[in-house]
């Protein structure tokens, strides 16, 4: 006995019509033959998460370092000029690339050589940037293009300092991507990314490799705002 095909309960022209035809017609089928919602009383603007239990700095500090992040916390502006210079003393880095004139000013006042990155720079061993926002929730720091540094600064580099202010950070994504909407008089960079610890990858063989498309180390240095 010949199988049944679901599809020979549809018209004629629909059965003898390619693959491609038929998924088409389909769909156009579907949207001209609108069904009722079948869930009508889901809620889809009540929160999904629980509250967090701990401040949004100290949230992100913990689910950042979680991702295998490194987090500095400044008391003052005084006090992170000498802890970044600290870093990159302890590292036996003397150079950073950056693109924003204020990090370039704190890079200087530690005794950091800055150096402009841009599509014809070298290999970047370290690029200092700031963000546009961190998400405490999530350990992650919201980078857009429309910042100073671009978006090479964030990607090429084997190490990524990032500079920020407990003014940015957010509970989620979904209050971050509202911020970055008025702040722009919404219009959306071209591009917006989520930087979630190192970069890193299992891809090959099952063995985590760190640094294979991006940055293979990741610091926040966090104050509050200084004026």
């Amino acid at each position: 006995m010949k199988a049944h095909n679901k599809l020979n309960i549809r018209p004629e022209h629909i059965r003898e019509s390619t693959t491609r035809e038929k998924v088409l017609k389909n769909i156009r089928h579907a949207l001209i033959e609108t069904s009722e919602n079948p869930f009508p009383d889901i809620d889809f603007e009540s929160e999904i998460y629980k509250p967090m239990t701990e401040e949004a700095d100290i949230n992100f500090a913990i689910e950042f370092a979680k991702l295998g992040g490194k987090f500095v916390f400044c008391d003052s502006a005084s006090d992170m000029l000498l802890k970044v210079q600290a870093v990159f003393n302890e590292n036996g880095w003397s150079e950073a690339f950056c693109n924003e004139a204020s990090l370039s000013g704190l890079l200087n006042h530690a005794g950091i050589k800055v150096k402009p990155a841009d599509w014809n720079s070298e290999i970047m061993n370290v690029a200092v940037t700031s963000c546009e926002f961190l998400i405490a929730r999530l350990g992650s720091i919201l980078m857009s293009s429309k910042q100073l540094s671009g978006r090479r600064l964030y990607a090429f580099p084997d190490v990524h300092i990032v500079i920020a202010f407990t003014s940015q950070i957010v509970p989620d994504i979904k209050q971050a991507l509202a911020a970055i909407r008025a702040k722009y008089a919404g219009k959306m960079p071209s591009m917006v990314t989520l930087v979630s610890g190192p970069s890193r990858t299992a891809d090959i063989e099952k063995t985590l490799v760190m640094g294979a498309h991006g940055p293979k180390e990741l610091y926040v240095f966090l104050a509050d705002n200084i004026t």
